[in-house]
């Protein structure tokens, strides 16, 4: 797997600490004061397959949730 963003370390950190799960609009106020542009980079983790969620890009009202590694 390649490395990651601190961005997406960011992200993963932020799902890690709320159940690996958090709506979009919390993903996006949690992460709004370290960095812009949270969907491209959810974009990338879902091309990773580190997260998932409905669509391409998530929507406002998304449900962003870890993959398990099982």
């Amino acid at each position: 797997m390649s490395e990651l963003s601190i961005e997406e370390e960011f992200i993963i950190i932020k799902l890690e600490e709320n159940g690996g799960r958090l709506n979009y609009k919390e993903l996006q106020t949690l992460c709004q004061e370290e960095f812009e542009g949270v969907r491209l980079i959810l974009k990338k983790l879902k091309e990773k397959q580190i997260v998932s969620y409905e669509g391409v890009i998530p929507g406002y009202s998304a449900e962003i949730e870890l993959v398990s590694k099982n």
